[in-house]
């Protein structure tokens, strides 16, 4: 078994409300195996939040997506949660795809997985989520939404594109102050596969970790 390293963990989270199951799979993440390329891609992102907290403003994160099903939602809820966990005050996170489907099950089961406390809370086509990190902090509510929805931003944000097909497909995000494609592979591809439930477990531990870094660079 791991030993969690001690100073992987910050101040704020010692302070925290954060599910101890979740501090562990945060803690036996592995950012230093992020590559120098992948860093560089990250970048962007980096320097918008920075330049954010630099001047005392919220942050919000637009993660898109082409069905807002799974890499869209997975960032969405690693980032919220790794703003809270290294103390990045005023941090907004949400989700959109180029259209609305449903927020896959499998998601919801993998974040369960990783110590999220996870509640379905309408049971139609598009099912509505509560995703809880922390005892006190305002669950995130998962359901899959375009872009033009009204749960999202209309402007002064960052839309981050997950997948390569979003990114292509919407050269312009309206009321985007940057536009950041940080695409994923999708673990749709291992759907009713014996590799189902590895994949998907690989690929929000991926976006956690690079969520982890990118918050762990920026300078309160």
């Amino acid at each position: 078994m791991k030993i969690p390293n001690p100073t992987k963990l910050p101040m704020q989270a010692t302070q925290s409300t954060l599910f101890p199951e979740l501090i562990n799979t945060i803690q036996n993440l592995n950012p230093e195996e992020i590559t120098d390329e992948r860093k560089s891609v990250l970048k962007p992102l980096i320097d918008f939040i920075q330049v954010k907290v630099d001047n005392q403003k919220e942050i919000r994160l637009n993660f898109i997506c082409t069905h807002n099903s799974r890499r869209s939602h997975l960032s969405q809820i690693w980032a919220q949660t790794m703003a809270y966990y290294f103390g990045v005050k005023n941090v907004f996170c949400y989700s959109a795809g180029t259209e609305a489907t449903a927020l896959f099950p499998m998601v919801a089961a993998t974040l369960q997985n990783s110590g999220f406390h996870i509640k379905a809370i309408s049971g139609d086509n598009n099912p509505i989520y509560s995703i809880k990190y922390s005892q006190n902090q305002h669950p995130i509510i998962g359901f899959s939404k375009s872009l033009d929805d009204e749960f999202n931003p209309k402007s002064d944000l960052a839309a981050i594109m997950t997948c390569s097909q979003a990114d292509e497909a919407c050269p312009n995000i309206s009321g985007a102050e940057k536009r950041i494609p940080i695409t994923f592979e999708d673990p749709k591809a291992f759907d009713n596969t014996p590799e189902q439930a590895e994949k998907y477990q690989e690929r929000s531990l991926q976006i956690a970790t690079e969520c982890y870094y990118i918050f762990s660079q920026i300078k309160l």
